[in-house]
Formats: structure tokens, C-alpha cells, sequence
């Protein structure tokens, strides 16, 4: 029997701190730190913390997989301290980032990561270890992981080292390197610095794209085209008017009106800044694609990177775009990096010549009957045991009630595919508006996502393509106009929703309840967002769900085949 490599990916270099497990180049673990500390991202990314590394994901990752930290033969980190270039001359933050203080801070910090993974190891692994180029390992985890043999790739984020984007052709277990995006020119920030300028925070992408589907028409179109201009080779971001580096929107208040303060009310002057900067987006994106079509000659199309959670422009990329099939890594965020730098890894130094495609997002933690039971005794509350939770949880929705589903091992990544799930009846209008009341409390403007029976899905939402990535909901897409009426608590204000595929194989629990659902009211869909509160990241254990449910209105809990009613 062939022994294959164990490595471990890790990143912690700026935010969305994680770990994973392969063998080979198969997963055995993935594990986000935030799901561990509770805190949002797991840390802000500063000049200062890199070494604050994902020791509870290491750990867990570790434990599921079997593995004894001599067993691993290769540390992989998604960074890579030598790419560091000086930045450009721009107006910055004293001491931080872009500044010569702040950035001997960084590298300092980064140069205590390797030190740091040894002290939660027990033993030194700095002649195990290999810095993987940021970008790369956007690129890596999205070809890597897919299904396909030949590939068109694309990264598009925020900032590695010193990259903001990535091209690239995969080609068996190869990546060859096409060309690369670098900084100011980096459209993750022209995200971050819009959401900030309407008054959100700088992880406020989602909400800012759910905004633009209120506006009608161009009215910022030629600004967006000034600020963010298409080059031949890709684009070019004005940086003397967006100002990345520091919190001044003076240029952006004189061409488009005051900014806004975290609390303000936000107006159609936002929606339709935010419609012209999701338009802008997709006009550069598009022509990446085709660049990458007419390079690559591939029918394949891959993409990571902050920017791949677009699900509007990845949509419209899907249905309308220049590539027959598409894969969108569930894990797209920097989270995900952590995937990549081990993947490449695999190939590029260990000598692995399988491909084990990710269409399983079901990687993280599970915990079994025992620990139910525990936590369920701990928290004091009574719970009623089942022999068909999914039966009794559908009964609840299709009568108007919350459900809060944990089943199994957890998904990864930001988007709740029915492990960790808040599930509400899709048929009723206000069902959006009770989830905001009892638990979410999130913007108005914010639609929820369904989940659908795959074998049903084409019947409901404009899927004219197959991808394996609609099971991780990475493509808002339209509902049949003479569906919308039947689900209106999923359906946006333009139409679309963002739609998860729920197939058998993959999560037999929550197919099971979709199903029973259908047929109690013929409707073989619900309406699915994540297990937790607007302030905390999803849910992971047992202890974790009663605790979000015992703070909130949840009508009610299904966890493994236990029921827990509000008000029992």
C-alpha cells in the first residue's frame, strides 16, 4: 500500500485563521479557528498578530484525522514573507500597514509563525515547513479541489504579499501561472473601502451586493468606470481617490455625497452606488473569464479569493458566461488558503500525483450522541429523543415555526449548507422578517437562501448549467417568475435567490426533511441561513447551538435526534 504524505495547511497571516489535514491530496480535516474562539474571523488582521495562529483548529484537525504531529511531513503556509514588496507612496496609517514601522512589525510577526505551530505540535517543524505564495493558494484550492482535468483559474481578493489576484491554467496536476494582479489594484478593497464609506464595516461585501439589487439604472456607472478602470490586461484601481491605507473619504464625498456613519440610515443614493459598483465588478470579472477562455482554450472555469463569494457575479458567470462548467470553492475566503498552501504543496514539492476533487464541504467537527446528551444536560433544558427528527422538523416548518438543524459533521466555509441551519417555510412572506425578530436581526435588505431537492432544482431556479458548486451555494440565480409567488420569503427584490442544491448522497438528513416538507406542501424547498446570531460566527458543537438558542427565540432545536421546544 502506498504511504502518501500527511501536510498540514495553515493561515493565519491576516484574518479568517484555519487549519486542515490531507493525505495525499484528500482532506481528512478542515477547521476554522473562528468556530473555536467565537469571535468573528478569529482575529482582525493587523500588523502585529500573524503569529496569533489557528492552535485550536491545528489541534482539532489533528484529533479527527488521527494524526500524531511526527506523522506530518510537510507544514504548509499560505504566505509567503520574501514576496513582501515596499508599497507604493500613498497616505498611511503611522505604524501600520504600508508604513516601514508597520510592516517590519508584520514580518517580525510572521517570522514567529513557524515557532509558534511548534510550541502547539510539541516539536520543531521548521525543516518541514514551506511558505506558499497567497495567491497561489487561492488558485491551488480552487483547481485542485475540482472535478476538472483542465481548467481556466482565477483569484481575485483583497491582498496576499503583495498580490491582489491571480491567473492561471491547471492542467492535470499541474498550475502554471498566467499572470498576476498586484496592488493598489485590488478590487477586494474597493469592496471594503465602499461598505465602509456607506457606513458598514470592511467585512460588509455581502450586504453591500444584497443593497444593489434595490437600484435601478446607471447612476454612478461612469464614476465606477473612473475608479475602477478595464486595462487590456485586466483592470487598474485609481488609489490617489479610494485611499486603501487610511480612513479618509474626502475624494469619495466629493463625487458622490457625505459618507455615511456606522448607524446612519442608509438611502437609495447607497443602492445605487453599491448597483454600480456590483455592475463594475461583473464587467471585470467577465473580462477576465474571457481573457482566461481565449489563453487557456479550457471549457473549465475555477475560481477563489474573497471576491468568488460574489454569488451574483458568479450567477451570471455560471448561466451567462463564457465556460461550460464552473467550480467555486466553498472555502473561496482566506480561510480557504489554508487548503490551497497544502494542495500545492502536494504537487509541487511531495510528489503527489492523484486528484481527489472537494465536492464534500461537510469537513469540519461532529460530535456524536454522547455529547449531544452532555451538552443537552449541562444546559439543563428538556429535550424530547425522536426516532424521524428530519419528519418533526419539517412538520414545525410547514407550520410557521424557526428551526434550528444540527446534524452530522459541520460544513465549512461562510455559508450554512443544512448541517449548522436555522430552516424556515419558504411559502410565507413574513417568515424573512420573523428570523430577523427572533434571531438574526440583521439589515432589511439582506435576502435569506434556499435549499432545494437537487432532483427538483431546475424546475424552480434558472440553472442552465450544472456546477457541483450549486450544493455549496455559491450562485444566486433567478426563480421561475411564475414560481416567485409560492416562495416569497426567498426570493430578493430582483428576483433571484441564492440557491443550495441538497442532494442525497451528500446530506441524506437534510434531503430527508426537504422531502418531507414537499410533501406536506408540495414545495421541495426551504428557506436556509446560518445557525448563528448577526454577532457571532456559526455554530459548531452541541454547546454552542443551545447557547445561541437559549439567547435568541428559536422556536425550536433539532440536534442529532434530540428536540428541544421553546417554552418546554
Amino acid at each position: 500500500m502506498k504511504s502518501w504524505p500527511i501536510i498540514l495547511g495553515i493561515n493565519s497571516a491576516y484574518h479568517e485563521s484555519s487549519a486542515c489535514i490531507l493525505r495525499g491530496s484528500r482532506p481528512l480535516a478542515i477547521a476554522e479557528e473562528e468556530r473555536f474562539n467565537r469571535r468573528k474571523h478569529a482575529k482582525p488582521a493587523e500588523v502585529d498578530n500573524p503569529d496569533e495562529i489557528p492552535a485550536e483548529s491545528i489541534r482539532d484537525c489533528l484529533r479527527r484525522a488521527g494524526i500524531r504531529p511526527h506523522q506530518v511531513d510537510y507544514v504548509a503556509y499560505s504566505f509567503d514573507p520574501g514576496l513582501r514588496r515596499p508599497f507604493l507612496e500613498e497616505r498611511t496609517t503611522p505604524g501600520s500597514w504600508g508604513t516601514p514601522e508597520g510592516e517590519q512589525t508584520f514580518r517580525d510577526h510572521l517570522g514567529r509563525v513557524p515557532r509558534a505551530v511548534g510550541e502547539v505540535l510539541g516539536e520543531d517543524v521548521r525543516n518541514r515547513w514551506i511558505w506558499v505564495a497567497h495567491e497561489l493558494c487561492h488558485a491551488a484550492s480552487a483547481y485542485f479541489a475540482s472535478p476538472f482535468e483542465d481548467a481556466a483559474v482565477l483569484s481575485v481578493d483583497g491582498i496576499g504579499e503583495y498580490g491582489t489576484g491571480m491567473m492561471a491554467h491547471g492542467h492535470g496536476v499541474k498550475l502554471d501561472v498566467i499572470e498576476e494582479f498586484t496592488y493598489p489594484d485590488s478590487l477586494g478593497f474597493v469592496w471594503e473601502k465602499f461598505a465602509k464609506f456607506i457606513g458598514l464595516d470592511e467585512y460588509a461585501a455581502p450586504k453591500l451586493m444584497a443593497l444593489a439589487a434595490f437600484a435601478r439604472g446607471g447612476r454612478f456607472d461612469a464614476d465606477l468606470e473612473v475608479l475602477v478602470r478595464g486595462t487590456g490586461s485586466g483592470f487598474s484601481i485609481d488609489i490617489d481617490e479610494l485611499r486603501f491605507r487610511v480612513e479618509d473619504y474626502g475624494p469619495l464625498e466629493k463625487r458622490f455625497g457625505p459618507r455615511r456613519n456606522p448607524g446612519d440610515r442608509i438611502d437609495f443614493r447607497d443602492a445605487a452606488l453599491a448597483a454600480s459598483l456590483q455592475k463594475r465588478t461583473e464587467a471585470v470579472l467577465f473580462a477576465l473569464a474571457e481573457r482566461l477562455k481565449t489563453i487557456t482554450r479550457s471549457s473549465n472555469f475555477c475560481m477563489a479569493g474573497g471576491v468568488a463569494l460574489n454569488c451574483v457575479a458568479m450567477g451570471r458567470l455560471l448561466n451567462d458566461g463564457p465556460f461550460e462548467r464552473i467550480y467555486v470553492q466553498p472555502l473561496a475566503n482566506d480561510a480557504g488558503s489554508a487548503l490551497g498552501a497544502a494542495l500545492w504543496v502536494a504537487y509541487a514539492h511531495a510528489g503527489v500525483s492523484e486528484r481527489s476533487p472537494m465536492v464534500d464541504p461537510y469537513l469540519a467537527s461532529e460530535f456524536d450522541e454522547a455529547s449531544v446528551v452532555a451538552a443537552l444536560e449541562h444546559a439543563a433544558v428538556e429535550a424530547t429523543r425522536v426516532d424521524h427528527p428530519a419528519a418533526v422538523a419539517a412538520a414545525a416548518i410547514a407550520e410557521g415555526l424557526i428551526v434550528g438543524w444540527f446534524q452530522g459533521p459541520a460544513e465549512v466555509g461562510p455559508r450554512a449548507l443544512g448541517a449548522r441551519s436555522i430552516l424556515g417555510d419558504p411559502r410565507r412572506p413574513g417568515t424573512k422578517e420573523l428570523i430577523n425578530l427572533k434571531v438574526k436581526h440583521r439589515e432589511f435588505f439582506r435576502p435569506f437562501a434556499p435549499a432545494v431537492l437537487e432532483e427538483h432544482a431546475a424546475d424552480w431556479f434558472r440553472l442552465d448549467r450544472s456546477s457541483p458548486s450549486t450544493r455549496f451555494m455559491s450562485f444566486a440565480v433567478a426563480v421561475h417568475a411564475e414560481r416567485r409567488h409560492l416562495v416569497p420569503a426567498i426570493v430578493h427584490v430582483d428576483g433571484t435567490s441564492r440557491v443550495q442544491t441538497v442532494s442525497a448522497s451528500l446530506n441524506p438528513r437534510f434531503h430527508d426533511l426537504i422531502t418531507e416538507f414537499n410533501q406536506r406542501t408540495n414545495v421541495p424547498l426551504v428557506l436556509n441561513t446560518s445557525f448563528n446570531t448577526s454577532d457571532e460566527p456559526i455554530v459548531l458543537s452541541p454547546a454552542d447551538a443551545l447557547a445561541t438558542f437559549l439567547r435568541t427565540d428559536l422556536d425550536m432545536l433539532v440536534m442529532g435526534n434530540h428536540v428541544v421546544r421553546r417554552g418546554a
